[in-house]
């Protein structure tokens, strides 16, 4: 008797009984099931699988489990916590040292799968029927199985069945008919498999390409396979360019307060990293304090932690422009190596705090998850919502600079300091102001970064060099220019490193940066005129 032909008699079981049929375990059942040959065990699962007993349904749940004792003729089920009770009693029983393990192997898995995925998909949970629905439709694409086309068949008649069901199992029937003996079905299913961008179905279709004998149906197999192909193509070019997309945003916030504390004031701030670093501590201690205090808001977490990621970082850098940065204008080479020292400073008082370790940041519900397009193409929410917040954050900062008091004064002072001062401009507050702002910018930098991956100390290195490389290729002291540099470098590094490799692309990119600041010092945009 081969596998093939019991997993038919299981099947045809499982649709014979249908669901109302309520079936009460047995200790001959439970002992058949637990220890009988392979043959009885698969009938029996396929009865008990679509029967309404709870006692039958917990003892196939232990059997997945390996949690199955035989101890002389009672079959015993474990809890977690090692007690035993009997598998149709349910009484409790003491676990003595003749109870044997109940071995359960592949065969048998495989049985248990199917019939709780039929007896799911023929239920009425649309969750359970999306779950079973899907098992079918992997297992179809994996294996095609023409043993499995009644139970797809029953399933897509049901008119309670979900949608979403619906559609796997539709593709599950078509991979399984493409070798159908029927060429107008195998035509069928070929025009539908074209029809579904998926990179799984591709294997499926050059398999029964090599194998299909009529030419109308393999004419429409290389058809939907080209289609696929297509269609995997611009998948796969629209992800590098989301993804440049978002490395992009992730640059440009970076960059952003940078664009200010060294593109407007002209200060080198080798710690712009650890204020990145700040701002992602400051969310975390933003979730820790939601998880323990209010658990409820838990979802919310993250909008409470970007003003204190902003106030945090913003905090810190006004603390460093009064106490040394304040000393040091217009000495380049002095600041850079302050705020090296700072940068030090910072790093040894994190790990001090916190541990060398990196903390996790979870994201919350309404980041979590995808949207899926073209098959291939998968946009995470996380990715989504920080470019969003990423542009933002530019319109927030184009507007301060551009169109509020403190933006003009903050111009005005990095234009011409003595005349401002004699015009009433308090220079050294507005100084203060504007690194304060940089910095908080950076904080919120930091808030974005710890959605995408850990939080630790050393957080800020990786995008200090990257952050400078975007205000100096865009042009120093102008918002526009960083925009461009970082989504350009963004899109630049992520479509090389699909063709070269990541590292290649990295080589190639600083290359690029360091052949254009030769021919173009002043960046994409410079001054002009008057400004300049």
């Amino acid at each position: 008797m081969t596998f093939h032909w019991l997993r038919h008699l299981c099947l045809g079981a499982l649709l014979g009984l249908g669901l109302g049929s309520a079936h009460a375990l047995t200790p001959d059942e439970a002992l058949t099931l637990a220890a009988g040959e392979g043959d009885e065990r698969i009938a029996t699962l396929n009865r008990l699988a679509l029967g309404a007993d709870p006692r039958a349904l917990a003892l196939i749940d232990a059997l997945t489990r390996d949690a199955v004792r035989v101890q002389g003729d009672v079959v015993l089920v474990l809890a977690e916590d090692g007690t035993a009770t009997d598998a149709v009693t349910g009484a409790a029983v003491a676990l003595t040292e003749v109870a044997e393990e109940v071995m359960v192997n592949n065969r048998l898995r495989s049985a248990i799968d199917t019939a709780l995925a039929g007896r799911d998909l023929l239920g009425s949970d649309v969750a359970a029927q999306r779950r079973a629905a899907g098992l079918l439709r992997q297992a179809a694409l994996d294996e095609p199985d023409a043993e499995q086309l009644p139970l797809i068949e029953q399933a897509l008649a049901l008119p309670t069945l979900d949608a979403q069901a619906q559609r796997s199992l539709l593709l599950a029937q078509a991979a399984i008919e493409v070798a159908h003996d029927d060429p107008a079905r195998r035509l069928a299913a070929a025009q539908l498999l074209g029809e579904r961008r998926l990179p799984e179905i591709r294997p499926v279709l050059l398999q029964r390409i090599d194998a299909e004998s009529d030419p109308a149906v393999a004419a429409a197999l290389k058809a939907s396979l080209a289609a696929l192909d297509r269609s995997l193509l611009l998948g796969n070019t629209l992800g590098q360019l989301f993804t440049g997309a978002s490395l992009g945003s992730i640059l440009l916030l970076a960059a952003l307060g940078l664009a200010i504390t060294y593109g407007l004031m002209g200060v080198i701030n080798m710690a712009h990293g650890e204020l990145i670093m700040i701002g992602a501590y400051a969310t975390w201690g933003v979730q820790v304090f939601f998880k323990t205090a209010l658990p409820g808001w838990f979802d919310w977490y993250l909008l409470a932690a970007l003003p204190v990621a902003f106030g945090s970082a913003a905090l810190v850098g006004a603390l460093m422009e009064r106490s040394v940065i304040r000393f040091l204008y217009g000495r380049p080479l002095e600041t850079l190596l302050a705020t090296w020292g700072i940068s030090l400073v910072l790093m040894q008082a994190v790990r001090s705090l916190f541990g060398a370790q990196n903390v996790g940041v979870e994201n919350p519900s309404w980041m979590s998850g995808s949207v899926t397009l073209l098959g291939n193409l998968t946009l995470p929410f996380n990715r989504l919502v920080i470019i969003a917040f990423a542009a933002a954050v530019l319109i927030g900062v184009a507007l301060l600079i551009g169109r509020t008091r403190l933006g003009l004064f903050v111009r005005g002072v990095t234009q011409n300091r003595p005349i401002a001062s004699c015009m009433g401009v308090n220079t050294a507050r507005i100084d203060t102001y504007a690194f304060a702002l940089g910095s908080g910018i950076a904080g919120l930098a930091g808030c974005a970064l710890s959605q995408i991956g850990n939080v630790g100390p050393d957080l800020g290195q990786a995008y200090i060099v990257d952050s400078f490389m975007v205000v100096v290729l865009g042009g120093v002291g102008q918002l526009a220019g960083t925009v461009y540099a970082a989504l350009g470098l963004g899109l630049f590094n992520k479509l090389l490193e699909g063709w070269a490799g990541a590292v290649l692309a990295k080589i190639a990119v600083l290359v690029f940066i360091i052949v254009f600041i030769q021919k173009r010092p002043q960046g994409i945009f410079a001054f002009k005129g008057r400004e300049a």
